[in-house]
């Protein structure tokens, strides 16, 4: 049991590293995916006064849906190499981060 209790503590510095790549690869590939949308380097912000309401969301909701899945599987991949390597899964029985 105790084993248990102190794995998600030292799972913690494991998971902010994840957490750090993953928001990397998902900026990367939000900006390849926007290129290849639109065709343009940089998507646009929502300060962005040239740019309308509808390119704005798009862009939003491309960059969101790119982050989740990236963070998801990143995550579940972290959460099982550890539980291969020590057998002991790093969350509650309950779930997951949030």
């Amino acid at each position: 049991m105790a084993k248990k209790k102190k794995l998600p503590l030292a799972y913690k510095p494991l998971g902010f590293v994840l957490g750090w790549t993953s928001g990397t690869l998902a900026g990367l590939a939000f900006q390849k995916t926007w290129k290849a949308i639109r065709h343009e380097d940089d998507a646009p912000d929502a300060l962005d006064r040239d740019r309308g309401w509808g390119e704005i969301l798009l862009a939003a909701a491309v960059q969101g849906a790119i982050f989740a899945v990236v963070r998801s599987a990143v995550d579940r991949a972290g959460a099982t190499a550890i539980e291969r390597s020590t057998g002991v899964w790093p969350a509650d029985q309950k779930g997951g981060r949030d």
